[in-house]
Order: structure tokens, then C-alpha cells, then sequence
């Protein structure tokens, strides 16, 4: 007897400056998702953050589903509204999310999801926290390592606190920086020197992102990045430096992928580097890159086991694409950035170690049950009698209760 189909919402999208790199993303997902074992229902969250599902989100050629989302982000879809509520009785979407009088409103089960949302309101662990509430399995990590993988100044943190090398940095907040911008300044350079790359701490891409080499530029950087975020982090630029990337998927028994090395004119990968380059639409894959990246046995197996003991020490779940860089005076190896909602799901990657996009989605959904299955093992109610004796004693005038 057949095995019933899993049902498969996609969800992409939503209040991110990476939303176009989402949808993208989101086409190549659901283009590996196999028909004949997957009901998958695309879930487009907009740039206002409304909710819309509909079949015909993904029904032509690469170039018209663009376009169609060009015209869906400027057009108020209502009859194609839902919404997620976080109840794990109703596991699924409800479609439409707001119904009139006489409007009914109908349940869209869901059996796994995939976040296919590119840096906030996505990948930085707030979507993962909704669909821990409703019960939905998903791919790709939990709430803490999304936020941590999100965040690259927390990053710093947990690389440190594992001996995990990471070039010099320091950071500071948007209002210390409208405050005492000289003193930003001062301190930025001594601690960690000219030049240097500037970043908002939460976002990827590399949007917002500049190189100074001097106080003039350095002020200048700082402006561009506290415009995308609260805190901002600033690197000492590694010189003579190789960028090598490779991705990690697993659980519990994480591997690694084989490596890469992006290619640019340019001294650090830019938005239009990673997306735009090629001319096509085919995300990351459209960057120029040296697959196997042309280094050593030795330095690849030394990365490859540097972004699995990374993935592990995050907490991290499903898949990752890990950042290095290789300063190729010594060789010595710096992990430069997490993502654990890759650009194209780095099936480029997986499909040059061996496994296509199909198998890589198929695996990936084996994972998101896997570990909601693991989750289920815990505990999450323990009923006590405090109520109880709460109530009594707040009738006698006692709170009963001890700080």
C-alpha cells in the first residue's frame, strides 16, 4: 500500500532585505521537492509580513514566477490570506486568516515545514520559535541556533568560548555610535586597527557590509551599518586572505560537504557577486567558484572538521553553510561566518559530494522529523499543587508564595 504523500509547506519571503534572495532560494527548494512523494504548498510572506498561499505561486518558467511575485508584493491578495496560528491542536495554516460573518475559515495541515526565509523575521530563530509553538516539524535549526548562527557578534562568542579561531573584532551599539562617535572611532582602532570590515550584526548576503581603510571610510562604513541594525561589529582584514566555504548537514552525527572557493574581482563577496554575476537566476550557484577549492588534504579535512565542531557547539540542526577564511601567509584558518539558512540550500556543494538537490531535500525533511521526534521525549508539563496552595492563601491574605 502507497505511502500517503508528507504535506510540505515552503515558507519564504517576509520582512527581510534578503526577500528577493528568498524567493529565489524558495524556487530551487521546491523544484527538488520529489512531486511523487511531496503536497507542497508554497507559503509567501510579503514585505509587510502578510501571509499568502496559492498554486499557481510556482507554476511556470523561473522567469515568470518572478514576476508574479513582483506583482503579488504590490497587490492585496485577501482571498489568498492565511495565517499560522501557534496551536499545536490545529497544526497547520488557516486559510482564509480572516473570514466575515458567514465566511468559514478551513485548516491547511501541515506535516513538515521549510523555512526558506534569508536573514530577519527567518532565519534569525523568530519564524523557528512560532513553528515550535504549533508543533510543526521543520528543517534547518532551532530557535538558539538560528539566533546564535544569526547573530555574528554571539557567534564571536560561542567560537571563542570553544577555541575556535576568529579574526580580532570588537562592536559596539547604534547608540553608543550617535553618541560618542569619536570615541567609537578611537576605540575600533585600537582594538582592532586599519583596515577592517564593517557589519551589522544580524544580516547576510552581505548587505550593509564595507571595507575601510582609513577614518574617513571607517565613519563611513559605521553610517552604512548601524542603517541595517542595532549593534555593529567591526573585523580586523585579514591580508593575503583565501575565502573557502563548505556546508554541514546532520543531527547528531553531522558531516561535512567538500569545500569551495568563491571567486570575486572584488576583495570580499558583495551582494551582486553572490546573486547577480552570472546573469541568471540560479542564486549562489551563480558566483564564479573552484569546486574542490584548490588547497591541501590536509587543510581541507582541518575545515571540514572546524565547521562540524562549529555546527555542534551552536547548536545547530538540518543544514549550514560555514565561511572561512585561509590567510595563505601560514595557512592559518578563521572561521568568518555561519548561515543555517544557506542561499540555494549550497546544493552546489552537496551536488559535488555526491548527493542531488532531490536527495539533499529528501534527507533534510528525514532530519526535521527526526529531531521533532526527539523533542517529543521531553517533558513540558509538570502539574503541581502551587495553584492550589496559592489560591488558598491569597483567601486568608498570604500570598503563600516564597521569592
Amino acid at each position: 500500500m502507497a505511502q500517503p504523500k508528507k504535506r510540505v509547506a515552503v515558507i519564504y519571503g517576509s520582512r527581510s532585505v534578503e526577500h528577493d534572495v528568498s524567493i529565489i532560494t524558495a524556487q530551487q527548494v521546491m523544484a527538488a521537492l520529489d512531486k511523487n512523494k511531496y503536497d507542497v504548498t508554497p507559503i509567501y510572506i510579503t514585505r509587510k509580513g502578510s501571509w499568502y498561499t496559492h498554486p499557481s505561486l510556482f507554476t511556470g518558467s523561473p522567469t515568470t514566477d518572478i514576476q508574479y511575485h513582483n506583482k503579488l508584493i504590490e497587490v492585496d491578495y485577501s482571498d489568498s490570506a492565511i495565517a499560522l496560528p501557534p496551536d499545536p491542536q490545529i497544526h497547520g495554516l488557516l486559510s482564509p486568516a480572516i473570514t466575515g460573518l458567514l465566511g468559514r475559515t478551513k485548516v491547511l495541515p501541515i506535516d513538515v515545514a521549510v523555512p526558506v526565509v534569508h536573514g530577519t523575521y527567518g532565519e534569525d530563530g523568530t519564524l523557528q520559535g512560532v513553528l515550535e509553538m504549533a508543533d510543526i516539524p521543520y528543517v534547518g535549526s532551532g530557535v538558539v541556533g538560528s539566533a546564535v548562527g544569526m547573530d555574528k557578534i554571539m557567534t564571536k562568542a560561542v567560537l571563542q568560548a570553544h577555541g575556535i579561531a576568529a579574526v580580532a573584532f570588537t562592536w559596539f551599539t547604534r547608540r553608543e555610535w550617535e553618541q560618542h562617535p569619536a570615541a567609537v572611532l578611537e576605540r575600533v582602532q585600537r582594538e582592532v586597527g586599519l583596515p577592517a570590515f564593517v557589519k551589522p550584526a544580524n544580516l547576510g548576503s552581505s548587505i550593509g557590509i564595507s571595507k575601510a581603510t582609513n577614518t574617513e571610510q571607517l565613519r563611513d562604513a559605521i553610517e552604512v551599518a548601524q542603517s541595517y541594525d542595532s549593534r555593529i561589529l567591526v573585523e580586523r582584514a585579514v591580508e593575503q586572505v583565501m575565502e573557502i566555504n563548505c556546508a554541514v548537514m546532520g543531527n547528531y552525527e553531522p558531516f561535512a560537504s567538500v569545500c569551495e572557493q568563491p571567486v570575486s574581482w572584488n576583495e570580499f563577496l558583495n551582494f551582486d557577486d553572490k546573486y547577480l554575476q552570472s546573469g541568471d537566476m540560479s542564486g549562489m550557484k551563480g558566483a564564479q567558484r573552484r569546486i574542490p577549492a584548490p588547497i591541501s588534504d590536509d587543510l581541507t579535512r582541518q575545515i571540514q572538521t572546524m565547521a562540524v565542531t562549529a555546527f555542534r557547539a551552536m547548536g545547530c540542526f538540518g543544514l549550514a553553510r560555514v565561511d572561512f577564511l585561509v590567510d595563505q601567509r601560514d595557512n592559518t584558518v578563521y572561521l568568518n561566518e555561519f548561515n543555517t539558512t544557506p542561499g540555494s540550500f549550497s546544493f552546489y556543494l552537496w551536488s559535488a559530494s555526491g548527493l542531488r538537490p532531490v536527495e539533499v531535500m529528501d534527507r533534510l525533511l528525514e532530519l526535521a522529523l527526526e529531531a521533532h521526534a526527539e523533542k517529543r521525549k521531553t517533558t513540558f508539563v509538570y502539574k503541581s499543587s502551587v495553584l492550589d496552595s496559592s489560591v488558598l492563601a491569597l483567601g486568608s491574605g498570604k500570598s503563600g508564595l516564597k521569592k
